[in-house]
């Protein structure tokens, strides 16, 4: 199958579009990639999105306007991305859509709520589309996170020792894959969110994010406010467990900045915060044992968090998951592409032992294409892959 798979994440700048040919090979799933694209949000869009975010708050208008506005902005990137990678047209559209609310109480997550119709997507491509892949888990007692982990799995396979697959996005999460053990998946804390709260708090939203981690290589830890940060509870928490910006939110930032009851340059700021995050990280890798670390998303863009990052390993392996063939920053939205596959063929997306379900189930809500129907399966009845592999890029 060719599909175009699309993600925008917890930092909610753009829209991630990844292109993709995947198929069955014996008990191998093979994923192609064919490109992918970073499509800006128009930036009144994006500060909508802002403003309906935790801890503000809105109403239902607003909500279904930027159900309808989200889900357009979704279908005009997928529409330009087919036509540009995919010769304009693909076999399957798999939206993920954004993130606005994930709604955790009790450790156990209730409901989750990503905006952008679907059914503008299927209109504008005519393709049929895979949308609100996460409801399913939560409705079988999971959390409905972190998704990617099955996908992380079949990349890492089985290895002889544990091996840890992190992502550093708005949140950072992994999943923990060894010889032996159902793989483990949970979010870990913040990996950008708060950065990149505190810069655009800092700039008036001129800047986003630190760019290059320009501003935490200058700056020096508060570790007063580095001890006040790490005794968050939801550390604590036994995984499987899941958190974003409902929890970690500027804030939260805001509140922990006055308990601390003395001001803190930007980046000083930056420095403690990147600390924050290479300590969470590092503390949860080291907990389950793992000898390597491969990295994707964002955050491995920042040298400065990836420089802490392996200090604080310690002697473990960290690399990238360039190394098996797939980009940083698309990670995510590749990944997606492999779930929309799995959905369409009737096979569960979703690891119990990652995300607390009761049983896996096979994920996500199907939007017919402009012919009104969805792809047939394309593997055996009963198939479940036992590895993913990744082709050379087209």
């Amino acid at each position: 199958m060719r599909l175009a798979a699309m993600i925008s994440g917890t930092s909610h700048d753009a829209i991630d579009v990844a292109v993709a040919e995947v198929w069955a090979e014996g008990d191998e799933l093979r994923l192609r990639p064919l490109g992918t694209a970073e499509v800006p949000y128009e930036p009144g869009l994006r500060q909508r999105i802002v403003d309906i975010l935790p801890p503000r708050a809105t109403d239902l208008a607003e909500v279904c306007r930027l159900d309808a506005l989200l889900g357009q902005a979704f279908a005009a990137a997928a529409a330009a991305t087919i036509n540009e990678l995919a010769e304009g047209s693909v076999d399957l559209v798999v939206s993920h859509g954004q993130t606005v609310f994930h709604l955790v109480e009790d450790g156990r997550a209730q409901s989750t709520l990503q905006l952008g119709q679907p059914a503008w997507i299927a209109e504008r491509t005519g393709a049929p589309v895979v949308a609100d892949l996460r409801s399913r888990d939560i409705a079988a007692g999971g959390h409905g996170a972190p998704l990617v982990s099955v996908v992380d799995a079949l990349l890492l396979g089985r290895p002889d020792v544990p091996e840890v697959a992190l992502n550093l996005g708005g949140i950072s999460n992994i999943t923990v894959v060894g010889p032996v053990q159902e793989p483990l998946a949970y979010d870990v804390g913040p990996a950008n969110a708060l950065m990149d709260a505190a810069v655009s708090s800092s700039t008036d939203g001129a800047e986003r994010y630190d760019q290059g981690g320009a501003r935490a290589a200058r700056g020096t830890v508060d570790h007063a406010l580095l001890d006040r940060l790490l005794s968050e509870p939801y550390y604590a928490l036994a995984p499987p467990r899941s958190t974003g910006k409902e929890l970690f939110h500027p804030g939260y930032l805001d509140a922990a900045l006055a308990a601390h009851g003395r001001a803190v340059a930007i980046d000083d700021l930056l420095a403690t915060l990147v600390e924050l995050t290479a300590r969470t990280v590092a503390d949860a890798c080291r907990s389950h044992g793992a000898r390597r670390v491969v990295a994707a998303g964002g955050g491995v863009r920042n040298p400065v968090l990836m420089d802490r990052l392996a200090r604080h390993l310690d002697g473990i392996e960290l690399t990238t998951i360039d190394a098996v063939g797939l980009p940083v920053e698309a990670k995510e939205a590749y990944a997606f592409a492999v779930l929309g596959f799995l959905t369409v063929n009737g096979i569960p997306g979703a690891l119990p032992s990652c995300t607390g379900a009761r049983r896996a189930t096979v994920l996500g809500a199907l939007v017919p294409g402009s012919d009104g129907r969805f792809p047939s399966p394309s593997v055996p009845a009963g198939w479940r892959p036992a590895r993913l592999h990744v082709e050379a890029a087209r």
